[in-house]
């Protein structure tokens, strides 16, 4: 029997340069699935996403899947692109158990925690103020500077990296300081300045979009201050949960979340096409 991708609609190009497509699985023309493939202007036209790969029930563990897979990938080397990406919702361990058979490598974690009624207080001694003008500028280009290189670091090209970071800080910093439903905040402690969280209200969560202790005041618990201060700051603004991504590999920030009872929610994963 064969397996292969028959698409159910043109090649979608967009305005942004992006493209989709919808594709069934089918062996032997016999529809038994489905999956999307995607790019997105935050990634680049370089990076493919493999979306909504679906096999039915009847279809399921007999390979069908591991085709579609791979097929996708040739599709996605014919769009010119050199990297593939998905996500996995926690619990979909055959999933992830496929990825991880096909040669992807864990990227990041979406993380999760549903906040107390009752909010957190700071240590003592640590105190919380908005960020001024002064401090913003080389905040941005140390965040800048940072992210592009750890995604340098997981094999993304650097022009790619900073490109990718430079989109984020667009979409998520129109108006700097002063962009709508946005916290960015400075933590001292008995009045020094020990760390920066970039919060965003949004709709459905508080995420954190940048979170960092000042390199000469690690290891004295700043870093649990400033993620108590994220939860303060969520419950304020009408959420009941923060969110964030952890890069795989950042043992101290894992091992602090974890502590803090953050749960994963999905797993990032990445190949790189040859």
């Amino acid at each position: 029997m064969t397996t292969t991708l028959r698409p159910t609609e043109p090649l979608q190009h967009r305005a942004d340069g992006t493209r989709s497509r919808h594709y069934q699985v089918c062996v032997n023309s016999r529809p038994v699935g489905r999956l999307r493939l995607v790019t997105r202007p935050e990634y680049g036209p370089a990076v493919a996403r493999v979306e909504d790969l679906h096999v039915d029930e009847p279809d399921r563990r007999r390979g069908r899947g591991t085709v579609a897979a791979l097929a996708a990938e040739e599709v996605i080397r014919g769009w010119g692109c050199r990297r593939v990406e998905v996500s996995v919702p926690v619990g979909a361990d055959a999933a992830l158990r496929l990825a991880t058979a096909l040669g992807y490598l864990p990227s990041s974690r979406h993380l999760v925690k549903l906040l107390d009624p009752t909010p957190p207080e700071l240590p003592a001694g640590s105190a919380a103020r908005p960020m001024t003008e002064a401090e913003y500028g080389p905040w941005l280009a140390h965040t800048r500077e940072e992210f592009a290189r750890d995604l340098i670091d997981r094999g993304v090209p650097a022009a790619e990296a900073y490109a990718r970071t430079d989109q984020g800080h667009a979409k998520f910093l129109p108006d700097g300081l002063a962009t709508q439903n946005t916290r960015i905040s400075v933590l001292e402690h008995e009045g020094t300045r020990v760390g920066a969280l970039w919060l965003g209200l949004w709709p459905e969560t508080a995420f954190v979009l940048d979170v960092e202790t000042e390199a000469e005041h690690r290891g004295r618990g700043h870093g649990r201050a400033l993620m108590l201060l994220a939860e303060r700051q969520a419950g304020a603004g009408g959420k009941d949960r923060v969110t964030l991504n952890v890069f795989t590999g950042n043992t101290p920030a894992e091992r602090l979340y974890e502590s803090l009872g953050y749960r994963t929610l999905t797993h990032h994963l990445y190949k790189d096409l040859l």
